[in-house]
């Protein structure tokens, strides 16, 4: 089932639904991440929020939310790429408690027309008190 999406003053497009499988609406889950109006709990919560990030081309937030010492300077789009869905398999430490833990997931994608998957097991922190992706592990 394709995914609606509605358009804000800015004109850019984001989905009714999260990208990051929650089923919650984009307003009330990642997009309230992106946005700035709460951050991100728990490691799995800002994996999920980087996700619909890629998926929404939200390079500010990617940035934002990437470790100081490993970010890039910046962030580029495949064109043909679009995400389809995000599994989580796993998560190590990462709670509201925790300064560190890991996610491990599988992003689905499609590109140029061919279904894809990425599996990779992510490194978080807390950099000035907030989650921040620090490498894939």
């Amino acid at each position: 089932m394709p995914r609606r999406e509605r358009r804000t003053g800015n004109a850019k497009a984001f989905p009714a639904t999260c990208p990051c499988g929650t089923g919650k609406p984009y307003a009330d889950c990642c997009g309230a991440l992106h946005s700035g109006q709460v951050a991100a709990a728990t490691a799995e919560q800002l994996m999920r929020s980087r996700y619909s990030a890629f998926a929404v081309q939200d390079a500010a937030y990617l940035l934002k939310t990437h470790h100081s010492s490993t970010r890039p300077t910046v962030t580029d789009f495949e064109p043909k790429l679009r995400w389809t869905g995000l599994e989580i398999v796993g998560t190590t430490g990462g709670s509201a408690f925790h300064t560190e833990g890991s996610v491990e997931f599988i992003a689905h994608y499609t590109e140029s027309g061919r279904d894809g998957s990425m599996h990779e097991n992510s490194s978080f922190v807390r950099e000035d008190g907030n989650w921040v992706y620090l490498s894939a592990l």
